[in-house]
């Protein structure tokens, strides 16, 4: 089916915007607000246009057993005219220059997110040994005061036993004395003299 067959579904209709089109021709010399009916014109010319040589590409790729449409079928479609051709390569490149800026682009934002991981990575890991160190002296302080703890309920036990020792002292002796005869006998004598030399006295 030819172009032009097909370009007459689309009569009164329009491809492209009144905006972009009222920009091309602004940018080639026209006025910024122009007519309505040439900027119609100029969406059935370019209309037009496009249909031809995407159809002109589509028939070389089917020529070359495709079915996709490669940059090579646009060339043999405007091999016959030198200005189209020339364009046609100069926006290629121009796409192909972005696509490597952008890949570059990419892979320095790469970089960068790498680096930044790498810091998030380091500082989770310094903080997770300031964590263990943090743990690591708590530990040691409850070794620490559970060994003063220790040290204190030995010297209180220590003192302990020593103050019960010294206050066994005199009751203790007495009931030894009152179980020992011998011991009654020899306070008895103590306690006789002890009354002769205050009668003496």
């Amino acid at each position: 089916m030819e172009p032009r067959a097909r370009a007459g579904k689309n009569v009164g209709k329009m491809n492209f915007t009144h905006t972009e089109l009222a920009q091309l021709l602004y940018g080639h010399g026209d006025v910024k607000a122009p007519l309505p009916e040439t900027v119609r014109v100029l969406d059935e010319i370019a209309t037009d246009f496009i249909q031809g040589v995407a159809f002109e590409a589509t028939r070389a790729a089917h020529h070359a057993g495709r079915q996709k449409v490669k940059f090579e079928d646009f060339e043999f479609a405007m091999r016959r005219n030198p200005r189209y051709m020339g364009k046609i390569q100069e926006v290629f490149e121009k796409k192909r220059e972005i696509e490597n800026a952008r890949k570059n682009f990419s892979i320095e934002d790469q970089i960068v997110r790498d680096e930044k991981n790498a810091e998030k990575v380091a500082e989770k890991l310094a903080e997770k040994a300031e964590r263990r160190q943090s743990k690591k002296r708590n530990a040691e302080d409850m070794l620490t005061k559970g060994e003063e703890r220790e040290d204190v309920v030995r010297r209180e036990s220590r003192e302990g036993l020593e103050g019960g020792v010294e206050g066994r002292g005199d009751n203790e002796l007495l009931d030894e004395a009152d179980d020992d005869p011998d011991a009654e006998a020899d306070i008895g004598t103590a306690s006789q003299q002890g009354a002769k030399r205050s009668r003496m006295g």
